[in-house]
């Protein structure tokens, strides 16, 4: 064998062993350790008890790269039990980890808990909060940002530095009282002010000529918002993991749970301005201010905040419509978003879900097809593992809405894995609503008022619609949504207004294939909590 050949087979061989390795290669690990605890701040000028993380408020930032695996031991030093839940992150495989009562056991008083979570083929800018009880009311809620891998190119110039903004409404009242208040049966009060980023004023600072990306999030319990920088126009960019066409607006509506990232380029004369969050559709505005500073400037901000939008719903619904995916661009993966032509695939079955607010043994509730959840001592998706009966029912909800008296019940819908499902919200009430499914991105296809109808599917829009994890019903309107189940699990649809989730307008979505293998669902994690009915079992 002549040398050439001998030196073109050893370099083949070590072509295929780095290729094994390469492939075999783990995605990185990120450590946190989290300690959850009270504290007293005063975020609207009065003293009130807040959740800290880390001593912390907000908690503590993720800054993580698509794929990283996070490695979170959360230590809860409250008097109640806790969790987080990570909104908008799918937990590929991976219920186990969603930090919701349907699917973990909340963590003791004086107990840990380690999250083993993936950003798997995901990007984009999300949040966390607690699920348990009113806790959300005080805090323990932060920014997850999921930045591309070098090697996948984003659709923009990269900006000189990006900026979290948690908005939200804000009680003074403590998470006790105000959930108090709603096991009484009495409604949450109007919020007493708006936060941005636990202050009510703050500030960002950045060079003139210069592009930042802002990354907002409404993380308030029940008010939608409008966001605006004066004198600038924002550039969207990102909504939930998916990258738009980049119109530019004045200013935008974001409802709660949901999120989007803008560029905003410094490019007026060197001086303060203003930066706005006010709430929409409410009978009295609350706003809630923080300054954009250039470098070079030597003049504060002055004279009246600049005004929301003077239209209300019809102009919101007409906005969210202007949303679009962009078609070429890649997204965590490097094929283009528009590689996926959803809007040719027939759904194998069509869920129409009516939100109400019925009394049920003469107290205030909220449901689906007039069901209100409730939630069991034993989470749904440990019940199912051990095959614990009694704990939830399959045929406790209808999948269209039947008419029938509101009940009580722990319902959960049967799906099967790679079913397409067209989901249907319909809000005959005069509030606004919005909507969250874990474990999941969805293309928000339809808005429209009235009821919805067959017919109306000729409004959809089966092209360039936004993936998304929250969409916002409009009141005595409805919302359609297309998602392919592609995620075996247990996984919570809920209402993000959390009052309307506190009090039963929630339900469970079980995505399941008898083939059980690690291709469709990792096990049990070895350090799964115990509790209710699975108490004494073993992962």
């Amino acid at each position: 064998m002549g040398k050439a050949v001998l030196l073109q087979l050893l370099l083949g061989a070590l072509a295929v062993v780095l290729s094994a390795s390469l492939v075999k290669a783990e995605d990185p690990y990120k450590y946190y350790t989290w300690t959850v605890t009270y504290g007293t701040l005063s975020p609207l000028g009065v003293p009130q008890q807040v959740i800290l993380i880390n001593g912390q408020f907000p908690g503590p930032r993720l800054d993580v790269v698509t794929n990283d695996n996070i490695i979170l031991n959360l230590i809860n030093k409250l008097d109640q039990p806790f969790l987080l839940t990570w909104n908008g992150i799918k937990q590929r495989k991976n219920s186990w980890q969603d930090g919701v009562l349907g699917t973990n056991c909340p963590i003791p008083p004086n107990s840990n808990y380690t999250y083993k979570i993936q950003a798997k083929d995901q990007i984009g800018t999300f949040t966390y909060f607690p699920s348990t009880k009113l806790h959300r009311a005080a805090g323990a809620f932060g920014g997850i940002n999921v930045y591309s891998r070098p090697r996948i190119p984003i659709p923009y110039p990269l900006p000189e530095s990006d900026f979290t903004l948690l908005v939200g409404d804000w009680y003074k009242s403590s998470h006790q009282a105000l959930q108090k208040s709603l096991d009484s049966g009495k409604s949450l009060p109007f919020p007493d002010g708006l936060l941005i980023n636990g202050q009510a004023s703050t500030t960002f600072g950045g060079d003139q000529g210069k592009t930042y990306m802002f990354r907002v999030s409404n993380v308030g319990l029940s008010t939608s918002l409008n966001f605006r920088i004066q004198g600038h126009k924002l550039k969207l960019v990102e909504c939930e993991g998916s990258h738009t066409q980049q119109n530019l607006y004045d200013s935008l509506d974001v409802h709660v749970g949901q999120s989007f990232s803008v560029l905003v380029t410094l490019n007026q004369p060197p001086k303060d301005y203003y930066i706005v969050a006010s709430t929409r559709f409410t009978r009295r505005v609350l706003t809630a201010t923080a300054v954009l500073h250039y470098s070079n400037s030597h003049t504060s901000v002055s004279g009246p905040v600049p005004a929301g939008p003077s239209f209300q719903l019809h102009w919101s619904m007409q906005q969210a419509r202007t949303f679009r995916w962009n078609l070429t661009a890649n997204a965590a993966r490097p094929n283009p978003q528009g590689s996926y032509h959803y809007g040719q695939i027939v759904p194998t079955k069509t869920i129409v879900l009516a939100n109400s607010a019925p009394l049920i043994n003469g107290t205030l509730r909220y449901a689906f097809n007039q069901v209100s959840y409730v939630n069991p001592d034993t989470p749904l998706k440990l019940a199912d593992y051990f095959n614990i009966p009694g704990v939830f029912t399959f045929d406790a909800i209808q999948s269209v809405p039947s008419g029938s008296s509101a009940t009580l019940a722990t319902p959960v819908l049967p799906a099967s894995l790679h079913d397409f499902l067209e989901i249907v919200f319909q809000n005959n009430e005069k509030t606004m609503q919005s909507v969250h499914l874990d474990g999941y991105d969805f293309w928000a296809v339809g808005y429209g008022s009235g009821q919805w109808q067959p017919a109306k599917r000729k409004t959809y829009n089966l092209v360039d619609a936004l993936t998304r994890h929250t969409v916002q019903v409009y009141p005595n309107s409805w919302s359609t949504i297309l998602v392919s189940l592609d995620n075996q699990g247990m996984w919570n649809l809920r209402s993000a207004t959390w009052e309307r989730q506190y009090l039963g307008q929630q339900l469970y979505l079980r995505v399941w294939n008898p083939t059980q293998n690690l291709a469709n669902e990792y096990n049990i994690p070895s350090n799964a909590l115990m509790c209710g009915k699975a108490v004494g079992r073993h992962p």
